[in-house]
């Protein structure tokens, strides 16, 4: 049996915005990470900063459908897919699954830890995109060592 984390969310913007806004580093430090080396493209490899840790995370194995999905490899067990659909109301319903790891006690940790943080990074991507609001900035200090 292999483990997933899974969320989900309706941001009320096109998915030519949302798209921009997750490939896009000016736009995923407002929300998600404090640095990237570049742009999500497929193909390439990026790093991460997050404002919470001292790593860096190498992002691989990108592979990008523009406006459909986004996937890579963070982790050398598991792939990130993130999936957009377009709504009648020009909304878009996002959706993340990471998966790939085997079922032991310290991986279903990583599971229910990995969902919570994939829906946090959803919520603060809605109210960046839709609002303007850093909904991520000061909310994990308590992390920083």
């Amino acid at each position: 049996m292999k483990l997933e984390s899974n969320a989900t969310i309706q941001i009320q913007k096109p998915i030519e915005e949302v798209f921009e806004g997750i490939v896009n580093p000016s736009q995923m430090t407002k929300y998600f990470i404090s640095e990237s080396s570049g742009r999500l493209e497929s193909g390439k490899e990026v790093i991460w900063k997050f404002p919470e840790f001292e790593d860096k995370f190498p992002v691989k194995e990108i592979k990008i459908e523009t406006n459909l999905s986004i996937s890579f490899v963070w982790d050398p067990e598991t792939v990130v897919k993130i999936t957009l659909e377009k709504l009648a109301d020009n909304s878009t319903l996002i959706r993340v699954n990471e998966n790939g790891k085997k079922l032991n006690e310290d991986n279903l940790k990583w599971a229910l830890e990995n969902s919570g943080g994939w829906a946090n990074f959803l919520a603060c991507m809605k109210a960046y995109l839709e609002y303007g609001i850093q909904l991520r900035k000061g909310a994990f200090d308590y992390m920083r060592k």
